[in-house]
């Protein structure tokens, strides 16, 4: 009897990580199809207008310069979490 428990808790910890590394190939899956999707709409908006990913990505580091600096801003000062962790 304690055996089967063995092997059903056994069994339940296998099936865990089978779906666990099924969504984690998932995942990665998804993040190659998206970062193909983001080339080909770079590469088709360049030809259409050069200069438009080098235009893109000094506005994506304006726009995360302007969100880092918003984050900070907006830190509360007392915080509850240890000095180390902040």
């Amino acid at each position: 009897m304690i055996q089967e428990k063995k092997q059903q808790a056994s069994s339940k910890k296998h099936r865990f990580r089978d779906q666990l590394d099924s969504l984690k190939r998932e995942d990665e899956t998804l993040n190659n199809i998206l970062a193909v999707d983001v080339w080909a709409l770079a590469k088709t908006m360049d030809e259409f207008y050069p200069g438009f990913w080098s235009a893109f990505m000094k506005n994506r580091e304006k726009a995360l310069k302007r969100f880092i600096a918003e984050v900070i801003k907006n830190k509360p000062t007392k915080s509850k979490r240890p000095p180390f962790l902040s």
